[in-house]
């Protein structure tokens, strides 16, 4: 329990500091120990909400959550104050505070709203107390001093906290902007890249493997929980969505290939394809069972269909099949442009969307809404949490293979070195690079490929989850919870209505320079003993 062993001789200056702006108090518990904040910087207060853990913040940031829109960084006044940490219960609240920006502290129960008289508060200089006193403002005496030890109030000082906690560099409104450089980069990694590699998104139907040209692909969604009927539709049909304030339909890829039938469940995917080079101005959503990767893929291993297999519109759609893992594996592409072209998918589309007119008027305006108010974005899972980077830093996400090279006395963060298709590249565990439980290897884990300051370097996330397109509305800037987190992530997408909140990475910053350093050594000595 803390205690003031004498009146304090500063007690003027501190009360009138203190009640600028009226002298009321909300207090609230933290152990034994009673602790007041100004009423005037109080917002409300709250349950304990479902918290999104935030990677390289301090640990006394519990987590972040969404409060109506905006992105609340939570603090533990317990972690703050080297205290024991316990979980929350029933009387565990939130107290939400505006000292500029919102924040909210944990606390294990809320005391009362009080006005306190300022003669009873005195400065910090004799209390003896289990909270360093310098997050201390003040202390409010429970009973007059000379009558024993006065039992006290401690009056935090809740921007020293945040600024002892939360020790992030100070960053400008421009280094605040979406970062050109990283897209610069991605560009000129496209630039250098040999002409005859191309990417594709692979998926599986029916136990088989296909994909699509990149360039034809806009995004990949969770298929929609209500899909409106066609009557009278082709097989082929599933049936009409709305997507971004447009009618999307949604075609079975099963029944356009002839597969096995299976019913649409929330598991698979929907692939909304859009051909990029034939001036096509119809989208369609095409369902899969699962989105495997993103290939580069040498023109060298790409076959034509062989011309006996097509007939007609009989697989029209399959263009070419690629041959991977020494023809261990093959990928049938498919011909976006056939699959949109089909006589009865053309006649649904013609029957429940625009006119050519005018679905070339919404095609230009989407675009152009599109790049100046959305950013589309890889998003993948670690630890339950989701993650986001732009679509345009990803190289490729291949699967996590079966053998890794091990590199000795190279940092514990790398776990490797791959061969990617004759390119050496080293693999990170992202899970250890942000202090991550660790997690058994298992068929859903990707790894993502990036090239980052010239380095091409693989991450290993536990999967992916979808590619998604994200109004620039829904961007707000990350909480500042330390320097290494604010560098890396500056952005979080808000996605309110679905409950979702997706931390977007910095892929400069994913590593920095001295690990980056580490991986060219480590892929200069790998290579040197090959």
């Amino acid at each position: 329990m803390s205690e003031i062993t004498a009146q304090d001789t500063t007690l003027g200056s501190v009360s009138a500091k203190m009640c600028e702006g009226g002298c009321e108090f909300v207090t609230f518990f933290i152990k034994a120990e009673t602790f007041a904040v100004p009423l005037r910087q109080v917002k409300e207060i709250i349950r304990m909400p479902a918290l999104m853990n935030l990677p390289l913040a301090p640990r006394s940031l519990q987590g972040i959550t969404n409060l109506r829109g905006a992105v609340l960084p939570v603090l533990n006044l317990r972690r703050a104050f080297g205290i024991e940490d316990v979980g929350s219960d029933d009387a565990t609240r939130v107290v939400v505070l505006d000292i500029g920006r919102p924040v909210g502290i944990v606390v294990d129960r809320m005391s009362a709203v009080e006005t306190v008289d300022p003669t009873l508060i005195e400065g910090t200089e004799r209390i003896r107390s289990q909270v360093d006193s310098e997050l201390i403002k003040g202390v409010i005496r429970q009973r007059p001093a000379g009558a024993g030890e006065a039992q006290m109030t401690m009056i935090l000082d809740i921007e020293e906290v945040v600024a002892r906690e939360c020790a992030a560099p100070t960053t400008t409104q421009a280094n605040r902007a979406p970062d050109q450089a990283l897209m610069e980069t991605a560009a000129a990694a496209r630039e250098t890249a040999s002409e005859d590699v191309r990417q594709f998104v692979s998926f599986v139907v029916d136990r088989q493997e296909y994909a699509l040209p990149i360039e034809d692909v806009q995004e990949i969604v969770h298929v929609p929980a209500t899909i409106a009927a066609v009557p009278n539709a082709p097989a082929a049909v599933v049936g009409m969505v709305t997507l971004r304030d447009r009618l999307l339909p949604i075609l079975s890829l099963r029944r356009l290939l002839g597969l096995s039938e299976k019913p649409v469940s929330e598991e698979d995917r929907v692939i909304v394809v859009s051909p990029a080079d034939t001036g096509h101005t119809t989208t369609v959503g095409l369902v899969t069972d699962a989105v495997r990767e993103v290939l580069r893929i040498g023109s060298s291993v790409i076959d034509a269909m062989p011309p006996m297999l097509v007939r007609g519109e009989t697989l029209n759609e399959i263009v070419s099949v690629c041959r991977l893992d020494g023809g261990k594996r093959l990928v049938s592409i498919l011909d976006a442009t056939a699959v949109v072209d089909k006589r009865d998918v053309r006649e649904v589309v013609a029957n429940h969307t625009k006119t050519p007119e005018q679905a070339d008027e919404a095609m230009e305006r989407n675009l152009a809404r599109a790049t100046a108010d959305e950013e589309q974005v890889v998003i993948f899972k670690l630890a339950d949490e989701e993650f986001g980077v732009a679509i345009d830093a990803v190289q490729e996400i291949v699967r996590l293979p079966e053998r890794l090279i091990r590199v000795p006395k190279a940092p514990s963060f790398i776990e490797g070195i791959i061969n990617l298709r004759g390119t050496i590249v080293p693999l990170v565990d992202q899970r250890r690079r942000f202090g991550l439980a660790p997690m058994e290897r298992n068929e859903r884990q990707r790894v993502v490929v990036f090239t980052m300051k010239g380095v091409r370097s693989a991450f290993i996330v536990d999967s992916v989850v979808e590619v998604r397109r994200i109004p620039r509305s829904l961007i707000n800037d990350a909480p500042e919870m330390s320097e290494a987190q604010s560098k890396l992530i500056r952005r979080v997408a808000n996605l309110a209505e679905q409950r979702r909140m997706i931390q977007l990475l910095d892929v400069d910053q994913l590593l920095d320079t001295r690990e980056s350093r580490l991986l060219q050594t480590a892929v200069d000595g790998e290579q040197a003993a090959a």
